[in-house]
């Protein structure tokens, strides 16, 4: 009979190989790993177990029933993750999108931020589908800050009224 791994035991194959390879050309690495340098050491009671936890037994593979994005940089996904969010709509795509790069690059963040971004507005059209009007004010932080910055916050409402009013008066005199 043909000897077949699952998924867990080639993620934990991979996992092992990573480990066991030489990180001597990564500068720094392991600078931590002196426990005479170690920053916490007045703070910190060592037990004598706390380098038993290396070679610790992974916990099992939570089951995959929804899409999962992960980083490029990991050749699969992490033990445990959360479910309560799939991606969806467009903010999904642009998460998908955000993904198939590396997390040093700035199109993964700044996809990332856009596709929270479009995910609240969202959100707001999903309560209009609903039936619920979204009380704006209270759920933006918006009555907190008329009662502790009003100053502040008067400025942001009339500069993003005037660059509301811009950019309509923009649109509308193109169509003339």
């Amino acid at each position: 009979m043909e000897n077949v791994k699952t998924e867990p035991e080639k993620i934990a194959g991979i996992d092992r190989e990573i480990a066991d390879t030489s990180k001597d050309h990564i500068p720094g690495w392991g600078i931590d790993a002196d426990p005479e340098n170690d920053p916490t050491y007045p703070m910190k009671h060592r037990t004598g177990a706390d380098y038993e936890r290396l070679n610790y037994e992974k916990p099992p593979q939570q089951p995959v029933k929804i899409e999962i994005l992960h980083s490029v940089e990991r050749p699969g996904i992490t033990r445990v993750f959360g479910t309560s969010t799939p991606p969806s709509g467009v903010s999904g795509m642009i998460r998908r999108w955000a993904y198939k790069y590396s997390e040093a690059t700035t199109a993964h963040w700044m996809g990332l931020i856009f596709a929270d971004r479009v995910n609240a507005v969202e959100g707001i059209v999903d309560d209009f589908k609903k039936g619920t009007i979204p009380n704006l004010f209270k759920e933006r932080g918006w009555s907190a800050e008329w009662k502790y910055n009003r100053q502040g916050f008067i400025r942001s409402a009339v500069t993003g009224l005037l660059v509301t009013t811009a950019v309509i008066a923009f649109c509308t005199s193109k169509r003339k």
